[in-house]
């Protein structure tokens, strides 16, 4: 798939999209915006930290809270993955597209729409 290309998980896509429009995000926070509880983020952004995407540090207002923040290589991907939504749409034909297919593919876009706009307003 387009994300196996870069790596990443398709989770690990939407956490590097959340963080993309906005660096230095509490774990908390990132689990609300993906609708996952703690402890199911926290696995995989510990995975991306192992991977050198991004690195987590305790906040210094609030020890309580953890902040992540992309590392250079984890920002750098981001120009990479700007072409998958475009890439996904070239790759369809008529001919070897069922509907549930594109049923799936337009549920993500759906999701990414959804997070952006949330994300600006």
């Amino acid at each position: 798939t387009l994300l196996d290309e870069l790596g990443l998980t398709y989770p690990q896509y939407l956490a590097l999209m959340m963080l993309w429009e906005s660096d230095g995000l509490p774990v908390n926070e990132i689990g609300q915006r993906l609708l996952l509880n703690t402890n199911t983020v926290t696995p995989l952004l510990k995975r991306m930290e192992a991977q050198g995407l991004l690195s987590r540090a305790r906040s210094t207002e609030d020890e309580r809270q953890v902040i992540i923040t992309l590392t250079a290589q984890g920002r750098a991907l981001r120009e990479a993955a700007a072409t998958i939504p475009e890439r996904l749409v070239a790759g369809l034909s008529a001919e070897d597209t069922n509907i549930e297919a594109l049923q799936v593919m337009l549920a993500e876009l759906y999701k990414i729409i959804q997070h952006l706009s949330e994300k600006h307003g």
